[in-house]
């Protein structure tokens, strides 16, 4: 299973109030409501059918209006099955439907019975949150287009989607501002559930959850933010292995993966795939449009006033000549700013974004390296990977040794032991003539050594590093331990080298 954990876009200039405030109301509403619900449409589900049943057995009756008209409905978009209900011998689902095709139901019974279920139609149209609240494909109100988006059908359900709330949407927050972001979630979810009615007309299964939602912020990040680098996590043989991958990659990915569920299922099938679509899609128009018509800037200036009196003048000043398209002198501003305030990780990355809008790469490459710096001295070691990873993509050869060290360090932690051992390997070769280099082969060695079980890699690590010039007389004695380890993996039948 792969699932997002972080973004590098992740810190945002105010505290994400809205978003917080509608995951709370998400899992408040779900506190109240979940176990009402489930039992609501157990016996919504058995009515419905009993009064189905009973029209398939007997079409000439007379039913009440809103009984005719989900019968219908039904008919209408279910055929085929509709059909097997008329089936005079066909197997009973329940002992009400086993006593319905015993043929025994004189009139007076059925009109006892069509009056019973009528009743708790009614009653069922009257008290129920699922009919109400839920949003039914087949009978949607204008109330279920927004409230059907703060229900919940599980716990797994509720957590997955609030942390993918949490992860897109703060940042969509942080660009938008706190009205025209809240505008943007509802309208996507609304348009989802319409995607979704449209495509599924006749459907009695209810749609609630926020996914629709939820999928028009990725939608929307994928529009806004393409580049940016979201960090997976893959649960494997009970471990945990983190990679990053740029949103135009995993997010049109993820919307296949959608597209491709929603075409092998139908409304039946318990996850509202079509919804998910629509909302990526709607999402990411409204994205764009919220761009070329100028809102977004708008926004995003009316949030530089407010929080502005917290930031340096060089960088209130950067802001606003990003605003004007004038990403060249936004550089030269925000370079003498990191130049007199060395330590500025909030000048660094306004000159980070700078340098991206003008194109320069060389200065990429600088401040990144001086973002990874700053990062690992407060000892925020994700995002000074993250800012690694950019590093490389930029065409970023080498850092400084301590912080580069402390990444390698880092992923050993992590128990990332590929990358570490790739990291330890790049390290040596980059600092070869450095004493710093041999310790990191003999990282990289007993790494593949004990936990990658690559016997030739560790040898070839721990002879690189005894052939060393540079002096290791405190490593000798580990050198030596590791190739005779690695001789005896190789005499071990069975293992790489052994005789044939």
């Amino acid at each position: 299973m792969i699932i997002p954990i972080a973004h590098e876009d992740q810190r945002g200039r105010r505290w994400p109030y809205v978003t917080i405030a509608i995951i709370a109301l998400n899992v408040v509403v779900f506190l109240f409501t979940h176990s009402k619900m489930e039992a609501e449409q157990h016996q919504a589900a058995q009515v419905q059918f009993h009064i189905l049943a009973l029209s398939a057995r007997y079409p000439d009756l007379q039913l009440p209006p809103e009984a005719t008209d989900m019968v219908e409905v039904f008919k209408r978009e279910h055929a085929r099955l509709y059909l097997t209900l008329e089936v005079p011998h066909r197997r009973p689902y329940d002992d009400w439907d086993a006593h319905l095709l015993s043929g025994n139901w004189t009139d007076t019974i059925l009109q006892a019975q069509l009056v019973t279920l009528t009743t708790q139609l009614e009653q069922f149209h009257h008290n129920s949150l699922a009919w109400n609240y839920a949003f039914h494909p087949y009978h949607p109100t204008a109330l279920s287009y927004i409230s059907a988006n703060f229900l919940h059908g599980g716990w797994l359900h509720l957590i997955f989607n609030m942390w993918f709330l949490w992860l897109a949407g703060t940042v969509l927050e942080d660009a938008w501002g706190r009205i025209v972001y809240p505008i943007f979630y509802l309208v996507c979810g609304m348009l989802a559930l319409a995607f979704h009615a449209g495509i599924f007309r006749g459907s009695f299964v209810p749609v609630v959850g926020a996914s629709g939602a939820i999928a028009g912020l990725m939608g929307g990040f994928l529009a806004r933010f393409p580049k940016t680098k979201i960090q997976l996590a893959w649960l494997f043989l009970f471990r945990f292995y983190k990679f990053s991958v740029p949103a135009y990659i995993i997010l049109p990915l993820w919307l296949v993966i959608q597209v491709f569920w929603g075409a092998m299922s139908g409304a039946e099938g318990g996850v509202a795939y079509w919804a998910h679509v629509g909302g990526f899609a709607f999402g990411a128009v409204i994205a764009v449009l919220l761009r070329v018509t100028g809102i977004e800037q708008s926004m995003d200036q009316a949030i530089e006033a407010k929080v502005s009196w917290t930031a340096d003048a060089p960088i209130v000043r950067a802001t606003e000549l990003l605003g004007e398209n004038q990403a060249g002198a936004a550089v030269a501003t925000l370079q003498q700013h990191v130049k007199d305030k060395a330590d500025s990780i909030d000048g660094h990355m306004m000159l980070l974004k700078a340098q991206e809008r003008n194109s320069d790469t060389v200065g990429q490459k600088e401040t990144l390296a001086n973002l990874c710096r700053l990062s690992v001295s407060e000892g925020d070691l994700d995002t000074a990977w993250n800012y690694y990873e950019q590093f490389k993509t930029v065409g970023g050869d080498r850092l400084p040794r301590g912080v580069w060290l402390e990444l390698c360090r880092h992923l050993e932690r992590n128990q990332n032991w590929e990358r570490a051992a790739i990291e330890y390997e790049r390290f040596a070769e980059k600092n070869s003539t450095e004493r710093a280099s041999v310790p990191a082969l003999v990282a990289a060695a007993r790494i593949c050594l004990g936990k990658l079980h690559r016997a030739p890699d560790a040898e070839r690590f721990y002879q690189a590093a005894a052939a060393s010039p540079l002096p290791h007389l405190d490593l000798q004695a580990e050198i030596e331990e590791g190739l005779k380890k690695c001789a005896a993996t190789a005499r071990a039948p069975g293992t790489y080298g052994a005789d044939r």
